[in-house]
């Protein structure tokens, strides 16, 4: 596991998160994570600190209710979400696409079929 520090593109909303990039991200082609780009690491929540920007966030609720996809009120992008697992405990989804300086040609990509869910 390494610590990795992110950022929406304004800055505005800072995190740190321990990863394993080593374990495939998550390729969603639901209507919202199509759209959007994202390509999600699941992680505990407690492996998500938010050093900056908590009151710049905003919530966005679809289809089930059950993700919190925030993201910023500045510039738009989703650094991540959060929500629960099967088992009830607390995630959160970091999109890679907003870690500093990681070479996202390198991630092993899993996809998803959100569509059909």
């Amino acid at each position: 596991m390494t610590t990795y520090a992110g950022a929406c593109h304004c800055r505005n909303i800072r995190y740190e998160a321990e990863l394993d990039l080593s374990q495939p991200a998550i390729e969603c082609n639901c209507s919202h994570c199509a759209m959007k780009g994202l390509l999600l690491q699941l992680v505990p929540a407690d492996r998500l600190s938010i050093l900056q920007g908590e009151e710049e966030m905003k919530e966005y609720r679809f289809n089930t209710h059950t993700i919190q996809h925030l993201f910023c009120t500045d510039c738009g992008v989703e650094p991540f979400g959060k929500g629960t697992d099967k088992e009830g405990n607390a995630t959160a989804a970091i999109n890679l696409r907003t870690i500093d300086g990681i070479d996202l040609g390198t991630v092993n990509r899993m996809p998803f079929d959100g569509k059909g869910v």
